[in-house]
């Protein structure tokens, strides 16, 4: 296999230790980009004698089609909640030993039980970090915009007479069309899981006023666009809008990005460690899936990434600045899991998005 790595880590040999076995010597990961603390790759190469071959991929679509064309090539991947949904069906993924995962005695069972709408029973994917889905934004050109307020609704987003004031500085939106479509019927006060025709084209009609004040759909080029300026105003994941802050606050170009989850609500979304069929080195994979379950290492992750973990005790292991990634117990009332629909209505959903990006 020819790796495209991200992060090459070196095998270390610590003395003392015994020679790892020929399938333990090597883990190959697929996961997002600025996605794991680089030095926790380097602690578990310490620990364990294993090499970290770590590849990325920039969007779901990317991860499920390798997985339904390559298998062998990877030993964990990450997939998100709709990812691992489809992998389950189609026989992608193998199903977990938790007898070799000691720590996942560590999660969150309010995270786990999130994770079984796309895993029933949790038999195949643990969870590796949760986040939520909001308004990200330049917090002093959003003042000058709102009359001295900051967004907190997603009328600054489907109100295109609000919308329109951002347009100059530019509004980009995340690609995700099962996430933008829940969060218009959230807007619109409808179920974001319903599977009613009528509803998804109120949705629909909704979002379609979009397109006239956004520069871009996508799903990771705002953080920097965020972080230098090019943008003041987008839809995206709370952990690239802590990274784009972070970003910004190293460039030290005066920048501040905030972060506002809407008062109406908004989704919860989960990326899980999971074991492709194949996995040609299944021992290192349960060890370094096992390692990322440690609270002191999960604590890392969340500090070096933004985004919250489903390891439990992580959160407390972290200063109060880092812990504000968290939601409060009030704000997770109103955080909704998006599960699966019939394939008509995903195959209308995506449909529409395709027009709705277009501009049609």
């Amino acid at each position: 296999m020819r790796r495209f790595a991200l992060l090459v880590l070196s095998f270390i040999s610590l003395s003392g230790l015994p020679a790892p076995a020929a399938d333990e010597r090597v883990v190959d990961v697929f996961g997002w980009s600025d996605y794991v603390d680089p030095r926790v790759l380097e602690d578990f190469t310490r620990k364990t004698g294993i090499r970290v071959f770590y590849d990325t991929y920039d969007s779901d679509a990317a991860l499920l089609t390798h997985l339904m064309l390559a298998r062998g090539d990877y030993d964990v991947v990450v997939p998100s909640g709709p990812v691992l949904r489809r992998a389950i069906a189609a026989g992608l993924l193998q199903k977990l030993d938790r007898q070799r995962l000691p720590n996942a005695s560590n999660l969150s069972p309010q995270i786990m039980a999130r994770l079984a709408i796309d895993d029933p029973g949790n038999r195949y994917a643990v969870n590796y970090a949760w986040f939520t889905l909001g308004i990200a934004f330049d917090a002093d050109k959003a003042r000058a915009r709102l009359g001295g307020e900051l967004p907190d609704s997603w009328d600054v987003i489907f109100n295109p007479e609000i919308l329109k004031k951002f347009a100059d500085c530019g509004v980009e939106v995340l690609d995700d069309p099962q996430d933008l479509f829940a969060i218009a019927l959230i807007a619109l006060k409808l179920d974001p899981n319903t599977r009613d025709w009528n509803d998804l084209r109120r949705a629909a009609d909704l979002l379609s006023a979009l397109r006239r004040n956004v520069k871009k759909f996508h799903s990771s080029e705002y953080i920097n666009a965020l972080a230098n300026g090019d943008i003041c105003l987008a839809v995206g994941w709370s952990g690239d809008a802590a990274l784009a802050a972070s970003r910004a606050s190293e460039a030290d170009n005066g920048i501040n990005i905030g972060y506002a989850i809407p008062k109406e609500g908004s989704v919860i979304a989960l990326d899980n460690l999971a074991i492709p069929e194949g996995a040609p080195h299944l021992s290192a994979a349960y060890a370094f899936i096992d390692f990322l379950l440690r609270p002191d290492v999960a604590a890392r992750n969340v500090a070096a990434t933004g985004f919250a973990s489903g390891v439990a005790g992580a959160k407390a292991l972290l200063p109060a600045t880092a812990q504000a990634i968290y939601p409060d117990a009030e704000t997770m009332k109103h955080l909704y899991s998006v599960g699966g629909r019939d394939p008509e209505l995903q195959e209308f959903i995506e449909r529409e998005w395709t027009r709705i990006k277009a501009g049609k």
